[in-house]
This record gives C-alpha cells, structure tokens and sequence, in this order.
C-alpha cells in the first residue's frame, strides 16, 4: 500500500496533472501552505485528501505530510516533476518486490529554458523519492531539505522530468524564497555577514556552477542558471545582512 504526498502553494496550473500521474498509489494526501489560487479547490475534485497548513520551512511541511500518511510506503515528488508510466510501474513493482529496501532515489532530468541541461551540477541529481516511512524523515533544513536514514539506498532504474522553470520572473522569484529560508537559519546560527559573504560566497557559487560542475557546456542557458544562482546567494546575505539591522 502506497501514499503519494505532496505540499503545495499556487499550483493550480500543475496540480490536476500531477494527481492524475499519481493514481498508482492507494492515497494522496495534499498539504497546502493556503494557496490564493485555484489549487485547493481543484484538488477537491479529486479523491485526494487536502489538509491545510501555515508553511513555516519545507521540511516541516513534508514531515507534516507524512504523519498524515495510512500507510507505510511514500512516494513524494515535487508538483514540477513528471512521473512516467514506466516510473510508476517500477515503483509499484518495487515495493511488493520480495525485499525492497527502504528507501529509493530517483534520478532527475533538469529541464530549464525549456532545455534539458545535462552539466551544471545535475550530472548526479538523484533525490529520494520512494522510502519507508519507519526508516526515513526529511532532515529539518528550512530548504534544500533531503531524506534522512540509515538504511541503504537504491536507485531506481526510470527517470523523472524536472521542469522548475515557469518564467524568469517565477524563477526569480522562488530562488528568493529560498535565499531568505536560509538566511533565517543562518541568523538562528548566529552567522554574522561579512565581505566574505557578500563578494565570495557569489563569486564562488558562479565558478563551480559554471565551470567545475560544466555549466559552460550547457550553453546561454548554463550561464543563465549560474549567474541567477550566484545572485541568489548574494541575495541570502543581504537577506541576513537585514534581519540583523530588523529592516524589512
């Protein structure tokens, strides 16, 4: 028996979609952050259970979500990754296998500009997203949270689609979610920023973005993603840089 999970905020656009790719698993289980749009509400029109709650991080949210769970197995993907047939017959087959282990990664396709970038650091983007949920629980980040456990872990055979870009402007702006998530554990850190911070935190971001980790071969869209995603960085700091002065 399988629960299928998911958090969501403004997702109306992906969300009946994403429930249909879904119809594998014996329940699916929404917890949304009290979206403004149509989400919830399409959501209802399907036999799903929605559960309402004020986000505070993300691993809060997913650990919240899996309490809600009735059964044992958890698929949980991201509303912006497209789970194939072929993806959710392996699953199934996996979890009335014999022996399954307890928790399985699933290799993602980083799809950005409406391009699949094959280097900027996604060569090795593979994430959980099938566990036990007995052995395994997201690891408290308020982002960039990942799957905990001590039992090994495999890797599924079939790939998902990632597709986060919406716009620029969406994009953009998700990245300053993040860039303030993080800022906000950094001062519970009592990390003060400093010119280390602010000149080469980016600096550095940008270079093993786009040149360790091959963005350049990803072509316009690889220095895009690079430069965007060294800003955020800078943006994290300014983030922090503000909460210390309590300016809004």
């Amino acid at each position: 028996m399988i629960s299928a999970l998911a958090i969501t905020y403004n997702e109306e656009s992906n969300i009946e979609s994403y429930i249909e790719s879904l119809s594998f698993a014996d329940e699916i289980v929404i917890v949304d952050s009290f979206s403004t749009d149509n989400t919830v509400a399409l959501a209802k029109k399907h036999n799903v259970t929605v559960v309402q709650r004020p986000f505070d991080n993300f691993s809060n949210q997913k650990n919240h979500a899996i309490s809600l769970a009735k059964n044992d197995w958890i698929v949980f993907f991201d509303l912006d990754e497209k789970i194939s047939d072929a993806l959710a017959n392996e699953i199934v087959s996996k979890v009335n296998s014999k022996n399954p282990l307890k928790a399985y990664k699933v290799k993602r396709n980083f799809i950005f500009m409406g391009k699949r970038l094959k280097y900027s650091g996604f060569q090795t983007d593979e994430v959980i997203r099938l566990f036990h949920k007995d052995y395994c629980k997201y690891n408290g980040n308020a982002v960039h949270e990942t799957i905990e456990t001590s039992e090994k872990v495999g890797l599924l055979k079939n790939t998902s689609d990632h597709n986060t870009y919406k716009g620029f402007d969406a994009y953009n702006q998700k990245l300053s979610q993040y860039s303030k998530l993080q800022a906000q554990q950094l001062f519970q850190k009592n990390v003060r920023p400093n010119l280390y911070h602010f000149l080469f935190r980016p600096w550095y971001r940008f270079m093993h973005q786009y040149f360790l980790r091959l963005g350049i071969l990803d072509g316009k869209e690889g220095f895009i993603l690079a430069y965007i995603n060294a800003f955020s960085v800078f943006k994290r700091y300014i983030q922090l840089w503000l909460m210390y002065r309590k300016i809004d």
